[in-house]
């Protein structure tokens, strides 16, 4: 069975190559936007350079290459999720794909997040197209990636951005009072879960993976222990954060030209509101890593 991954080349599309590869179970081929052929042999495995706009062209790629399940890492802060829905839609066209895993990995949003937050309102619009198809599918939540608490010192493939602790800097702007129970979970652990759940006979629409549960105050006063420094440690209320607005961590600047403040600053607020009143789950396949 071949496995396409959406994304495949960097991030977290990268480790799941990866995982998927180490199960030795299925082929796996990357689709990227543009020609990164030359990282095969990097990658062991083999990368296609597709038009996210072209759905026939797309399909195409998926039936001639026998595609049973498309995972999609695609990025989007912007709001505009064609690409992905795109994909979606070649996938339901294909006569050989039959599972899709959408880029909903992370935290859940909720229903006036998902109207009004760019980046909930592209995921919002991969599960609506895939509601419309005949594809079996499932979202992940994993809660926030352990990765941005332990780079550079544990190996990751994710960007450097870490929200609420700064490690590097020795710097926490906590949401909130801090007391809240939240989910983390290292992207290898994600790509292990994901990579296990492919042979699955049925899937559920909404599966969970569980690294650790634990407090931010906690995860402050760890890194304190563990870096054997004192962190400078403020709280952003829940009002400001409803606002928009949250403390910089001194790490951020550097991240601007890539994710503007505005943009960075609301997925952190956003993320934070979330703390407020945890969603509860409603069922799904857990996997458990400790």
């Amino acid at each position: 069975m071949t496995v396409a991954i959406a994304g495949g080349t960097g991030g977290l599309g990268r480790t799941l190559v990866d995982a998927i590869k180490a199960r030795g179970k299925h082929e796996v081929l990357v689709l990227s936007r543009r020609n990164m052929t030359g990282l095969e042999e990097s990658l062991g495995a083999r990368v296609v350079t597709v038009d996210y706009s072209d759905v026939d062209s797309l399909a195409s790629i998926l039936e001639e290459r026998n595609v049973e399940i498309v995972i999609s890492t695609v990025n989007n802060i912007s709001g505009d999720n064609s690409s992905e829905v795109n994909l979606i839609r070649a996938a339901d066209k294909s006569k050989t794909t039959k599972r899709f895993i959408p880029s909903y990995f992370g935290t859940p949003y909720t229903l006036e997040q998902s109207e009004s937050f760019p980046p909930a309102m592209a995921k919002q619009a991969a599960v609506d197209q895939l509601e419309l198809t005949s594809l079996e599918w499932t979202k992940v939540y994993n809660g926030y990636f352990l990765d941005y608490y332990g780079t550079p010192k544990h190996k990751s493939n994710m960007d450097d951005i870490s929200l609420f602790i700064d490690m590097r800097n020795n710097f926490a702007a906590l949401p909130g009072s801090g007391d809240v129970p939240v989910v983390l979970t290292h992207s290898s652990d994600v790509a292990r879960f994901v990579a296990a759940a492919l042979d699955l006979p049925t899937w559920e629409r909404t599966s969970y993976v569980i690294g650790d549960r634990i407090t931010w105050n906690d995860l402050a006063k760890q890194a304190q222990e563990v870096k054997g420094v004192p962190f400078h440690v403020v709280h952003d209320s829940v009002e400001t954060l409803k606002a928009g607005v949250l403390t910089e961590l001194p790490s951020h600047p550097q991240f601007y030209d890539i994710y503007p403040k505005e943009h960075l600053q609301d997925a952190a607020a956003i993320r934070a509101q979330l703390l407020d009143e945890p969603p509860q789950s409603s069922g799904g396949k857990f996997g458990i890593y400790k």
